[in-house]
C-alpha cells in the first residue's frame, strides 16, 4: 500500500482534476508552473490568471444563452459585474473588453467609473445598477452621473426616501431599481436582511413615490440572497416569492422589464466540489418563465451580478513553509511565511475554506498537520478542509534543499479588498506582491508585477512616521 501525497489526493478525489494537473513533480495551476514563478519572485505571492476571468464571463453568458433559446424565452440576459469582488483595474478592464455591465455599492465606485470613462475603457452606454445603503456623497455622485448623460444608471432603491433626493437634483428621467428586502436563512442572527424594502411595503412604495412621478420609471425589481443561488428549499422559496412579487408589479408598472437575481454562483473550493451550474440556470428561467406565463406578462429581461464567480477562480496564494514546530504528542504546526487572517482573511473571518494544495513534494509521505501565521494572533491558523476537519500535506525534513510551498486556490475574489491590500496589517504583516498571468496571441504564458511587495516605508507613511 502506498502512502504518498499524491496516492491520497488520487484515491480520495481522483486527479488530476480541471486546472490542476502534475508535471516533474510540481503543480500545474491552469497549466502555469508554479515552481517557475516561485523561483523568479519568491513568496509570498499572489496570482491572478486573466483567461479565467473571461472565460467564467464567457460560460455564464453561454449558459443562459442555451436556456433561454432551448425553452422559448423571449426577454434578454445582462451579466453584470460585482466590482465589491476585486476592484483591481486589471479586473473590470477584462469584464469590460467582453461589454459586461457593471453592479456598484458606494460612492467611491463612480469614481473608478469616471476613471475608466477617461481612460475609454467604458461608454455612456453601459448600465450601472447602484446597489446598497446610500448616503448622501453616494446619491450626490449617481445624481451626477445621470446628469453627466450615463443615461442606463438604475440606482435600486433601499428606502422609501431614496427617490426624494432624485427628484431634487436628477434634471430628467430616472430608471429605477426597487431592492427586496429577502428573509434571511433560517440559522442567521436576523430574520430579515437590512438591505431592501419590505415585501409588503414595495406596492405602496411603487404607488405612491415612482407611479406619481412622470421622471421615474421603475425598470427593475432586484432580489438578493447573501449566500448565493444554491439548490436548497430556501433560494428557492425566495426566488419564488420574488418572482410572485414582479408579477404583481408587472400590471401596474408598464415600464417593468427586468428582474435582478443577484446574488452569484458558487465557486469551487475544493477538489470535491459539486454544482449542476447548466441544471440551476436551466430551472431559474424555467421557474420565471412559468409564473409569467401563468399570470399573462411578458418575461422579464434577467440580470446577474456574478462577482466572486467572475473572479474568484482566477486567483492562487503562495506561501512558503519556514518552519514546522512539535507542540505536543499529536499537533505539528507548519509556520508560513505570511498570515492567513490578514491575506486570506475569510479564513479567519468566517471560516471560509478555499482549495489547499502542495506545489512540490508529492512523492513525500503525509502527516495531518496545522498551518500557522506570523502573527500572534491565536485565531492565524489553518487546520480543516471542506470534506473533513483536518489538514494532510506532505512530511517535510529540516535537512530539504527546497522548502515546501502551498498554494491556496480559488482565492481571488474579496480577500483583497477585506484584508485592505497595501494598507495597515496586524502585526504590519506586509501585503506579498501580486502576479497577473495572461497569454499572449500564440497562446504562450506572460507573467508581470502588478504590485511589488509591501515596504516597511509605506506602511511607515500611513502610521505617520
Amino acid at each position: 500500500m502506498t502512502n504518498n501525497y499524491f496516492d491520497l489526493i488520487d484515491q480520495t478525489f481522483y486527479f488530476p482534476q480541471d486546472g490542476f494537473d502534475i508535471e516533474n513533480g510540481y503543480l500545474l495551476f491552469n497549466g502555469i508552473p508554479l515552481i517557475h514563478l516561485i523561483r523568479k519572485y519568491g513568496t509570498p505571492l499572489r496570482i491572478s490568471y486573466l483567461p479565467k476571468i473571461r472565460s467564467q464571463v464567457k460560460r455564464a453568458r453561454n449558459m443562459f444563452a442555451r436556456a433561454m433559446n432551448t425553452s422559448g424565452y423571449s426577454g434578454k440576459y445582462y451579466f453584470c459585474y460585482c466590482t465589491k469582488s476585486n476592484h483591481f483595474r486589471y479586473v473590470l478592464e477584462e469584464v469590460l473588453e467582453l461589454g459586461a455591465d457593471l453592479e456598484i455599492s458606494s460612492s467611491y465606485d463612480i469614481d473608478l467609473i469616471r476613471s475608466l470613462y477617461k481612460k475609454k475603457k467604458l461608454n455612456k452606454d453601459i448600465t450601472i445598477v447602484c446597489n446598497g445603503f446610500k448616503p448622501e456623497n453616494y446619491l450626490s455622485k449617481i445624481a451626477d452621473l445621470i446628469n453627466d448623460g450615463f443615461h442606463n444608471v438604475i440606482p435600486v432603491c433601499d428606502n422609501f426616501h431614496e427617490v426624494d433626493y432624485y427628484e431634487k437634483n436628477v434634471k430628467g428621467e430616472v430608471q429605477l431599481g426597487i431592492r427586496i428586502a429577502t428573509e434571511e436563512e433560517p440559522n442567521f442572527e436576523f430574520y430579515t436582511s437590512r438591505l431592501g424594502i419590505r415585501h409588503s411595503q414595495i406596492v405602496q412604495f411603487y404607488q405612491e413615490k415612482i407611479a406619481s412621478n412622470p421622471r421615474f420609471k421603475l425598470k427593475m425589481l432586484h432580489f438578493f440572497v447573501d449566500k448565493g443561488i444554491k439548490d436548497s428549499l430556501y433560494y428557492w422559496g425566495e426566488l419564488k416569492k420574488a418572482i410572485r412579487l414582479y408579477c404583481e408589479l408587472k400590471p401596474q408598472a408598464p415600464d417593468l422589464t427586468a428582474i435582478n437575481i443577484g446574488g452569484g454562483m458558487p465557486i469551487r473550493n475544493s477538489l470535491g466540489f459539486e454544482f449542476d451550474y447548466k441544471y440551476m440556470v436551466k430551472e431559474i428561467v424555467k421557474m420565471i418563465q412559468d409564473a409569467c406565463e401563468e399570470a399573462g406578462i411578458p418575461e422579464p429581461d434577467i440580470y446577474t451580478e456574478f462577482g466572486k464567480y467572475t473572479v474568484g477562480e482566477s486567483g492562487a496564494t503562495i506561501f512558503s513553509v519556514i518552519a514546522q514546530k512539535q507542540q505536543n504528542d499529536s499537533e505539528m504546526w507548519y509556520m508560513i511565511d505570511n498570515s492567513l487572517m490578514t491575506t486570506l482573511p475569510d479564513t479567519w473571518g468566517i471560516g471560509e475554506r478555499f482549495i489547499l494544495l502542495p506545489i512540490n513534494k508529492w512523492n513525500n509521505d503525509y502527516r495531518r498537520v496545522n498551518i500557522g501565521g506570523l502573527t500572534c494572533d491565536n485565531s492565524d491558523y489553518y487546520n480543516s478542509e471542506v470534506h473533513e476537519s483536518q489538514v494532510y500535506l506532505p512530511t517535510i525534513s529540516p535537512n530539504d534543499e527546497e522548502p515546501l510551498y502551498l498554494g491556496f486556490f480559488h482565492t481571488g475574489a474579496y480577500q483583497d479588498a477585506i484584508s485592505g491590500y497595501g494598507g495597515i496589517k496586524h502585526c504590519l504583516i506586509p501585503s506579498p506582491q501580486l502576479i497577473l498571468i495572461d497569454k499572449d496571441e500564440q497562446g504562450n504564458l506572460v507573467d508581470w508585477v502588478h504590485s511589488e511587495h509591501q515596504t516597511p516605508e509605506s506602511m511607515l507613511k500611513l502610521l505617520g512616521y
